[in-house]
């Protein structure tokens, strides 16, 4: 991982949420998953219980991987004097010049990225692209499926 990670206070608040949930209710249903394998007697060929131990092995990574996020993690919220330019924390409408289509997308940092939700990664082709620019502009961003073109609507 990287010295520092960007993210937005949402996003910060959200795997801190996560951590919570993983620390609690996740560890004591494994727990108690574990416990009700091992009842079942002879554990060299109990796959219940193989199965806990390696869920147990996956949360214990995940929590690591949580805290450490959440302690080198640098929370940066959009300026107040930003106006209508592009940053972290930007909710950003554009409109695809090939297609017509309009997006609305928020610019957050690469670990809470979500295309699938429109949370687009600052270190995203389009959302590099966008960081600094301004209402009315356009831009051209180089992605996998090709060169793609947009304007953008607005910035909050």
């Amino acid at each position: 991982m990287a010295n520092e990670i960007l993210l937005t206070k949402a996003g910060f608040d959200k795997l801190q949420a996560e951590l919570e949930e993983l620390r609690g209710p996740t560890r004591m249903r494994i727990a108690d998953a574990i416990r009700e394998a091992k009842s079942h007697g002879d554990l060299r060929e109990n796959a219940a219980y193989h199965e806990a131990k390696l869920n147990q092995t996956r949360l214990d990574g995940r929590i690591a991987d949580l805290e450490k996020v959440l302690q080198i993690a640098k929370i940066v919220e959009r300026p107040d004097n930003a106006h209508s330019v592009a940053h972290l924390g930007s909710k950003i409408q554009l409109q695809d010049l090939e297609y017509g289509d309009q997006l609305d997308i928020t610019l957050v940092g690469s670990f809470e990225a979500d295309p699938a939700n429109d949370l687009i990664s600052i270190t995203s082709p389009l959302g590099g692209g966008l960081l600094g620019r301004a209402e009315g502009e356009e831009i051209e961003v180089d992605a996998p499926a090709g060169k793609q073109r947009y304007r953008i609507l607005g910035v909050q």
